[in-house]
């Protein structure tokens, strides 16, 4: 049976353009069915520009009121009772769908899935994961990246195991080298937060590697980054803007400079694999580690190949169980801790 994919087509900031357009490659691409959440009228009128649609396992779920961004996340909570977000992450929680994804108000996404959802047992408060690539050609993980800006060493412990159960269980590496995001490699370097979260990372069943800088985010050297969500947002979005300064200046200069028309198809070939690597799209959404259900989080300036692979990542989340096996190591963990193991 197909996986089941509610998503929130109301979030983007084009919405719902990108979002239908998305979850009709999705249905053709991947073995999913999608629940297109929102305002029935608006989603159809964009749906009848698709005629391939109506042959797709597709379908609307009727939702009346929208977040917007600039909703506070406490008020949209308890005012709009029937929002996109909402009305989708309770399809995942009364089981008529694996996961949810949405391009929406992170803050209204988070809030709203810790209150529909509920956290793991053990978990105190879910992390967002970025998955980027690296210069070794593998990925890393950097959590949290906004979910938590004030963080207690025992929540970055967790958000470490967390990381890691992800990243093992996407990429298949039995023992990725988990790594915390300090201002020096020393153990002695950092703030009160990281030299006392060190002590216990240092001391978990993990395959920790010490204290990683930020230049150690896309050298390869490490598969899973931990830092608080202040410092993890900031981090992704200056990664993203340098990202797209790369991007942008080598285009400029293969335009400025290639004259012969072979040069020009291989550059151009050359550019189009070197943006496809860099592009956060490629990558799909953040998921919010941590809770009883699937959640994906993803920009609001997603296109529709951003709005696919969020797809992508919430069916794969499901599927493989990852949420499980954050409860198990956690419940593990726990009983170490108190001798009990």
């Amino acid at each position: 049976m197909p996986t089941v994919i509610a998503l929130d087509t109301m979030g983007s900031d084009r919405a719902p353009k990108p979002e239908v357009e998305g979850a009709i490659q999705a249905a053709r691409h991947y073995d999913v069915r999608v629940l297109l959440v929102g305002r029935e009228a608006q989603i159809r009128s964009e749906l009848a520009l698709h005629p391939v649609a109506g042959r797709l396992p597709i379908e609307v779920v009727h939702a009346s009121e929208v977040i917007s961004m600039q909703d506070k996340a406490a008020q949209a909570l308890r005012a709009k009772r029937d929002s996109s977000i909402r009305v989708g992450l309770r399809l995942v929680r009364d089981g008529r769908a694996a996961g949810f994804v949405t391009a929406g108000n992170t803050g209204a996404a988070m809030a709203t899935a810790k209150m529909v959802l509920g956290a793991l047992p053990g978990v105190d408060r879910p992390a967002l994961a970025a998955v980027f690539p690296t210069s070794a050609g593998t990925a890393a993980i950097l959590l949290d990246v906004g979910a938590n800006v004030d963080s207690k060493p025992h929540n970055l412990e967790q958000f470490a195991v967390m990381g890691e159960i992800y990243f093992r269980s996407i990429f298949g590496t039995a023992r990725p080298r988990v790594g915390l995001l300090s201002i020096g490699e020393e153990e002695s370097k950092g703030n009160e937060l990281t030299r006392a979260t060190h002590q216990l990372l240092k001391h978990s069943a993990l395959h920790f590697v010490g204290n990683v800088e930020g230049r150690d985010l896309y050298n390869g050297s490490v598969d899973v980054i931990v830092c608080d969500g202040f410092v993890g947002n900031v981090a992704l979005k200056i990664s993203e803007g340098v990202a797209e300064l790369v991007r942008d200046a080598l285009k400029e200069s293969l335009r400025a400079t290639i004259t012969r028309q072979v040069g020009a198809l291989l550059s151009r070939s050359a550019f189009g694999d070197f943006k496809k690597r860099l592009d956060y799209s490629e990558y799909g959404g953040a998921p919010l580690l941590g809770l009883k259900g699937v959640c994906i989080i993803t920009h609001g300036s997603s296109n529709a190949n951003a709005i696919k692979n969020s797809i992508r990542v919430a069916a794969e989340y499901a599927e493989r169980g990852i949420n499980i096996k954050i409860e198990s190591e956690l419940g593990r963990q726990r009983a170490h801790s108190t001798g009990l193991d």
